[in-house]
């Protein structure tokens, strides 16, 4: 019975392990998924000024204009949002493996999604929120 209740006590931290890895590439991926869709919905034209607005010597100004959708005050302000968007997402367990990975469970652009196996409640929320947030 001992015997038994050591190897039992082995594998404990190897679940966990397994358990912290899935939770942290699955909140990787969200976050991820989060910001190349919302990337994708800024106009590709859409352009913003960066560089310095000190005015040269010869009067002159060193300003760039870059695309707005992949500058860094455009992903600063998508990052102070996304982690409220991981309410969005539930825990899917995948049968052969025993893996867990995060999806949607609220999709984008109001199509209806199949939630079949999906569990969403406040401990998966506020456990990929953490991962995802601090």
């Amino acid at each position: 019975l001992l015997g038994l209740a050591l190897a039992l006590a082995s594998l404990l931290p190897a679940a966990g392990a397994r358990r912290s890895q899935d939770l942290h590439c699955g909140a990787c991926r969200a976050l991820v998924d989060e910001l190349e869709w919302e990337i994708a919905q800024v106009d590709p034209r859409k352009t913003i000024q960066m560089g310095s607005f000190r005015i040269n010597p010869d009067g002159s100004q060193s300003v760039v204009e870059v695309p707005y959708a992949r500058s860094e005050a455009h992903l600063t302000e998508l990052l102070e949002r996304v982690c409220e968007k991981m309410k969005e997402y539930g825990e899917k367990l995948d049968p052969a493996t025993q893996r867990k990975s995060y999806v949607r469970v609220i999709s984008h652009d109001g199509t209806k999604m199949d939630l079949s196996g999906v569990k969403f409640d406040g401990d998966v929320i506020n456990s990929l929120k953490f991962a995802v947030c601090e």
